[in-house]
């Protein structure tokens, strides 16, 4: 087992290990760390804990403090440079007449290097841009092409829900999503109501995806031969939250419809139609 506390660098991002070297840092602290990037200054998100081995990317490296208060000054006065750089940013990318939209701008902590997030349609040749920024600022530049769905994490807004994005709020990491589940869980396949404000399939697809599996697995198909308590008919419709069938019986040359709860019928195996897998019962 490792000892580990979780930092993460962005509001809603992703949660990277380190060595507390024996130190417990309060939730929410800010801790000064190195990474890959150089001198990083993110926010204790889990507080020292054991975890596997296994879980840990070795070799782990350590906090190497707690912020003081002139590293924090210093994280405000970044944040006030990235609004700057932002502008002048868009004028260069108009001058040199670039089909590329800025999203955001991140300053490392040290200000060794300056990050530029945009979004395209596709590639873009940026290395004359490079150089224009690399004069401007006088020090490293970095333009990093993002997707649609990186881009509203970014940014925020409100979703159809009338609730701020879960990109921006919650998700540390996008789960990937699939018009079968939509499917699956009866919705509209109309792409207006099921899209997210980034133009993809709404990321709370996935969140009751598990349960709509559970429920399709233990409920009879439509076109299933089923024995009810009026006899033997077929399923011609299936609500799964509720776990109603409408079944058709037939006797003679008459037919009725009725409706059943799943728990009141059971599935005649045998009888149920080709290349369908029985439900479980």
């Amino acid at each position: 087992m490792a000892t580990v506390v979780g930092v993460r660098f962005k509001t809603v991002g992703k949660v990277y290990y380190f060595d507390p070297a024996g130190e417990d840092y309060l939730l929410g602290s800010r801790v000064i760390v190195e990474t890959s990037r150089g001198i990083e200054c993110g926010e204790v998100a889990m507080k020292s804990r054991e975890v596997p081995d296994d879980s840990v990317v070795k070799p782990l490296k350590t906090v190497i403090r707690a912020a003081t208060p002139e590293d924090l000054a210093r994280l405000e006065e970044n944040h006030r440079k990235e609004q700057s750089a932002a502008e002048i940013c868009r004028e260069k990318i108009l001058k040199h007449g670039l089909e590329m939209k800025l999203v955001n701008v991140e300053y490392t902590f040290d200000g060794s290097k300056i990050l530029f997030y945009f979004t395209a349609d596709g590639r873009v040749d940026f290395r004359e841009l490079v150089k224009d920024l690399a004069s401007v600022f006088r020090t490293r530049i970095e333009l990093r092409q993002i997707g649609v769905r990186d881009e509203a994490k970014m940014l925020g807004g409100l979703g159809i829900c009338g609730r701020p994005f879960c990109c921006s709020t919650f998700l540390g990491d996008f789960q990937p999503v699939s018009i079968k589940m939509a499917k699956e869980q009866g919705l509209s396949l109309n792409p207006g109501k099921i899209s997210g404000a980034c133009g993809r399939l709404m990321c709370c697809l996935k969140y009751e995806q598990e349960a709509y599996e559970d429920l399709i697995r233990r409920t009879p198909k439509v076109g299933f031969t089923v024995s009810t308590p009026d006899g033997e008919g077929t399923v011609v419709e299936v609500s799964l939250l509720t776990g109603a069938l409408k079944v058709r019986l037939s006797s003679g040359d008459s037919t009725t419809e009725n409706y059943y709860n799943k728990s009141e019928v059971r599935v005649l195996r045998g009888k149920r139609p080709r290349n369908e897998e029985p439900a479980e019962e």
